[in-house]
């Protein structure tokens, strides 16, 4: 078992290597990023709007409802 460790970490790059890997990974990851067109900026953030509306009015609704349940049962 301690053969192994000692083998893993004989094979295993310096820290500083890895560290310099992973920013270069990265990078690379954030150069394939594409940012939207104005109209799919549009679309999606009047999607995300209707959605947030949709759920207050859904939590409104149900705070109501059961806050007239719970003063029916209770009050």
């Amino acid at each position: 078992m301690a053969k192994k460790a000692q083998a893993l970490e004989q094979k295993r790059p310096n820290i500083f290597k890895r560290i310099g890997m992973f920013i270069k990974q990265v990078i690379d990851e954030i150069r394939k990023v594409v940012a939207p067109t104005g109209g799919e900026l549009l679309g999606w953030s009047v999607a995300v709007f209707i959605f947030v509306l949709f759920l207050m009015v859904l939590v409104t609704a149900l705070d109501f409802g059961l806050g007239k349940l719970v003063m029916l049962v209770f009050g």
